[in-house]
């Protein structure tokens, strides 16, 4: 008799372990895709920013050694800067082509100081603001600085099955600024 009970209470323990098994897991597994999917949108993320600063840092640099970028036609072009965006892109397996219309494109201010935003120009869906305000600061002890300020947005599709995030797409928004080198 005795042997009997030891065998039942070791078949009645096992079993209840493998239900635990069975409410954990689906929980622990939710929660290893979370941190996988979460992790890829901030590697995106990550991506982007640092191709819009490349892209803010090329459209600051005149074409020339002895020219200055925002006087006259020394500027880099707009595709020369969406290349540069592009390129970038391209090295972390993003697809440049699935950039949307940039629906919260950047509104600096003129260096002018005319106090109006600076006209941006847009192609291949990423802006860049040329002749931007980067230090609104009103101290006198500060001078102004001019730059360029290139944005973009990039669409990320979250995929955690039974939960309420399954199938949602984040727009993730790229902003950098850089100053112009006199």
């Amino acid at each position: 008799m005795n042997i009997k009970r030891i065998t039942h209470q070791l078949r009645s323990a096992d079993a209840s372990e493998i239900a635990e098994a069975a409410m954990v897991l689906p929980l622990v597994l939710m929660l290893l895709l979370g941190i996988i999917w979460f992790g890829r949108a901030f590697n995106i993320y990550s991506t982007i920013q640092q191709a819009a600063q490349q892209g803010a840092i090329t459209a600051a640099r005149a074409t020339c050694a002895t020219c200055l970028c925002p006087t006259g036609n020394t500027c880099p072009p707009d595709a020369t800067v969406d290349g540069v965006v592009d390129a970038v892109m391209q090295a972390s397996s993003l697809d440049p082509s699935q950039i949307p219309v940039n629906s919260n494109p950047p509104t600096p201010l003129s260096c002018a100081g005319t106090g109006l935003p600076v006209p941006c120009s847009t192609t291949a869906n990423i802006t860049i603001c040329r002749q931007a305000l980067l230090n609104s600061s009103t101290s006198s002890t500060q001078a102004p600085q001019c730059g360029i300020v290139v944005g973009f947005q990039y669409p990320f599709q979250l995929n955690l099955p039974f939960t309420s995030l399954n199938m949602q797409q984040i727009i993730l928004s790229a902003e950098a600024q850089s100053r112009m080198e006199n």
